[in-house]
């Protein structure tokens, strides 16, 4: 009896039956309704016209991957590439938006390696060593020196802090989309995180009064005790997930990135020149076993065989006229050709604004001059930069399958009469030198570069040198 009274006062409450009735219609009346606006906009939102194919007709296609395509069709859809072939055998479906592009040259998105669009900032004078910075948290997407990138045909670009620290941060990968927050342009890894590596120096630019290192032994020395700590507290860490009894260590901002460098998660991005200082590196990194990147590498044609051995990328910048630094006294247009001729991944990168990014097409024209083959150079500007940021699945040639990023040209190349017409990122069109404002990004004018935050050596001294 106890039993049945609970059990009505329960279905009851606090309500008298009549109340506790009408509460169960008014709340069935709100399913049945909520259900049926569900269905509703469910039926209304499969009748919603998808987005058109869009078929880009007429162009010389450049695959990367593949030989030249003289008169190409490629497929849009969703952002991504649906189909790349030539005209005669390729369908365009009923419906397809039709870009024609007949006279032009269509090519992967360029891939710079190392930027500094945006304004990035990382580690302040404190301290030598500060990897807990993450250029995340300074970049102006608003900055001009993105649209201009965009009009050099770059779609993604691995930007960077300075080099006047040992280790001034956290890198930071995108893609220079149309954006009104960073996180509009910044790419995640498949767990979620930012995706980018560890900016770290050596050479001249680091040195300075104490707490910075005086001398080069220092430098390495400084960067080995970092790593025996990082290592122990690494250590620690995998310990704690695999035995419960073992207290993991306290959150530590600076040596977590360091975690994720040891495990092979991101990479070291090393600015280095003399032939000495490359070869520090590749000791380090090999004691300690992580993946590094080579980038400037002046000296490079002095120690080639070593880096070939090593088995490490090189990000390399030529520079075509005299000056800079001391340590890049002895930088030739060769490095990229003996590199890439000991099989040695070799990507060219801007440093913008070491140089500009509107033009960046014509790096590899330069190491075409020095024995580059076309293929290499064309790899170089595309793919093989894909590769050094592990987004060759997504990036750096025009397949089946891969983001729909493009620069349109008027001509070859390597040809320095030849523009950037459009630049595609994800299938949509963020430069066109038709449009006014865009023109003005592309060429320069009154008001090309308000805003934006030139990031050289002599500009920002607290962030060192590129």
């Amino acid at each position: 009896m106890r039993d049945a009274r609970s059990a009505r006062c329960a279905l009851d409450g606090p309500f008298p039956p009549s109340r506790t009735l009408s509460l169960l219609r008014s709340a069935l009346t709100t399913l049945l309704v909520g259900l049926w606006l569900s269905i509703t906009a469910n039926a209304q939102e499969s009748q919603q016209p998808k987005a058109p194919i869009r078929a880009l007709v007429g162009a010389r296609i450049e695959p990367v991957v593949g030989d030249p395509i003289q008169n190409g069709v490629v497929l849009v859809e969703n952002g991504l590439i649906l189909a790349v072939g030539d005209a005669s055998n390729t369908a365009i479906p009923e419906g397809a938006v039709v870009v024609d592009l007949s006279g032009k040259v269509l090519m992967p998105g360029l891939v710079c390696t190392h930027s500094h669009v945006g304004g990035p900032q990382g580690a302040d004078s404190s301290h030598p060593i500060q990897p807990e910075c993450r250029v995340l948290d300074s970049i102006d997407v608003r900055d001009a020196g993105i649209a201009k990138a965009r009009a050099g045909g770059l779609t993604t670009v691995n930007v960077m802090s300075g080099s006047g620290h040992l280790l001034s941060g956290q890198t930071l990968y995108v893609k220079l989309r149309k954006g009104d927050t960073v996180d509009d342009l910044a790419l995640r890894l498949p767990d979620g995180s930012y995706a980018g590596g560890i900016k770290m120096a050596n050479g001249t630019n680091p040195q300075r009064n104490p707490p910075f290192p005086g001398t080069r032994a220092k430098s390495a020395a400084l960067i080995r005790a970092l790593f025996l700590k990082a290592k122990r507290y690494y250590d620690r860490k995998l310990a704690a997930e695999n035995d419960e009894s073992i207290e993991a260590p306290e959150i530590d901002l600076a040596l977590e990135p360091l975690c994720d460098v040891l495990s092979g998660k991101r990479p070291v991005h090393h600015h280095t020149h003399r032939h000495d200082d490359i070869l520090t590196v590749l000791r380090i990194a090999d004691e300690f076993g992580y993946r590094v990147v080579l980038h400037h590498v002046s000296e490079a044609w002095k120690v080639a065989d070593e880096i070939a051995d090593a088995d490490v990328a090189c990000s390399v910048i030529l520079l075509d006229s005299p000056g800079g630094k001391i340590e890049a006294k002895d930088l030739r247009m060769e490095n990229a050709t003996l590199l890439a001729e000991r099989g040695v991944l070799t990507a060219f990168h801007t440093d913008d604004g070491i140089t500009d990014s509107r033009y960046f097409l014509r790096m590899a024209a330069f190491g075409i001059r020095a024995g580059l083959s076309r293929q290499q150079a064309l790899e170089s500007l595309t793919i093989a930069g894909a590769e050094i940021l592990e987004l060759e699945d997504r990036i750096g040639s025009i397949e089946v399958g891969k983001d729909a990023d493009f620069c349109v040209l008027s001509g070859d190349p390597f040809s320095i009469y030849t523009k950037v017409e459009q630049t595609w990122i994800d299938g949509t069109v963020v430069f066109d030198r038709s449009l006014p404002e865009d023109r003005l990004a592309a060429e320069g004018g009154l008001g090309a570069s308000d805003g934006q935050a030139w990031y050289l050596c002599c500009a920002q001294k607290q962030e060192g040198g590129n």
